[in-house]
């Protein structure tokens, strides 16, 4: 039993001795292959790019080696030396201020642009007054150089106003129009015409039909003002397009109510943004989730969600009411919410009730 125990003693003993002896001559050569490798590299590139830590360890690692074989860095001894006297330096140094100006305030960058937005004629020294006068001492130079850098001209040469600032200016004033069609089952197209009221954003569908020629479009117009009545003394301008249906009669309808045609350029649809908008929002919610049989079908379907538009639908740009909103005061303690379906479930209107 015990020649057994010690035979395999030795036998394990003979084995690790082996396996050293084969790993040390595997490790020459190891060291061989990666020592010509360097070589290469050397020739390839001149001076290499060495990260804070890859100085680190070769500085670390110099301390560890012998000075005669210092030849096997690709840097020079006096590099590592030199590296080694600035981790020194940085262990027992306070680090420095950074050189230069401090950085801008992002609170001031943010109102030098909003400044720089709301007043597309102002230059930077203007914007710079204006900061003095809220109390932010800043320079012009940096106003400019925020401007610069935001890719907005620091000089006032960005005058003129765009179409979404004049018809911001106006919108109590404008009333826009435009035609959009619908497709039927039977591939018959059918125009529409509608205005809008910028101001209030409120939707008027005047009529539908297959064929809108330059006298049926004038006379929807002469229906229009009647509608309005005293409303139409408010408007000062309509803002249509270069259709050719909008003939000089449709012209001369408002111009003898003393409202002038404002002409937006041509292949511009963003200068008469708010009835796209309303174009936009009438086919994703309404005539492109339905099936229109006909011109009447059409104008009943449309007189139905223009109602809900103007009544019930909230806008963004009213703070989330209708063009038309409900004046009735609900106590909440006691209401509960009611849906009443639209277009035959369609569009869901939601209100309280007690």
């Amino acid at each position: 039993m015990s020649a057994s125990l010690v035979y395999l003693l030795l036998r394990q003993v003979l084995q690790m001795l082996t396996q050293l002896a084969r790993d040390g001559g595997a490790k020459d050569v190891e060291i061989l292959v990666l020592r010509h490798q360097v070589a290469v590299l050397r020739r390839q590139v001149n001076r290499p790019k060495l990260q804070p830590a890859d100085r680190l360890v070769l500085a670390v690692l110099s301390r560890l080696l012998p000075r005669p074989r210092w030849s096997v860095f690709f840097v020079t001894p006096a590099t590592l030396l030199r590296w080694h006297r600035e981790l020194v330096a940085r262990r027992w140094t306070y680090p420095h201020a950074r050189p230069g100006r401090p950085p801008i305030d992002k609170q001031v960058r943010d109102l030098v642009l909003r400044l720089a937005a709301e007043n597309p004629t102002w230059g930077h020294r203007r914007i710079q007054g204006e900061l003095v006068g809220l109390g932010y001492r800043v320079a012009a130079s940096t106003v400019w150089k925020i401007l610069h850098n935001a890719s907005i001209d620091p000089a006032p040469r960005r005058s003129g106003q765009t179409w979404k600032q004049f018809l911001a200016a106006q919108a109590h004033t404008i009333l826009a129009c435009d035609f959009f069609t619908v497709d039927t089952v039977f591939l018959k197209r059918i125009y529409v015409l509608f205005f809008v009221e910028i101001a209030t954003r409120q939707v008027y569908v005047v009529g539908a039909t297959a064929h809108p020629s330059g006298a049926w479009v004038a006379q929807q117009a002469r229906n229009l003002l009647m509608h309005l009545d005293q409303r139409a003394v408010g408007l000062r301008f309509l803002l249509r397009d270069r259709d050719t249906k909008f003939t000089a009669v449709f012209d001369a309808v408002f111009a003898a109510e003393g409202i002038d045609v404002i002409k937006t350029p041509p292949r511009a649809p963003r200068a008469n943004s708010f009835a796209e908008r309303w174009v936009g929002t009438v086919r994703r919610e309404c005539t492109d989730r339905m099936l229109i049989v006909g011109e009447r079908h059409l104008t009943t379907v449309l007189g139905e969600y223009t109602r809900h538009y103007n009544d019930h639908r909230p806008h963004r740009s009213l703070d989330q009411r209708p063009p038309n909103p409900s004046p009735h005061v609900v106590d909440l303690n006691g209401a509960r919410v009611q849906r009443q379906p639209i277009l035959g479930g369609l569009i869901n209107e939601y209100s309280q009730a007690a």
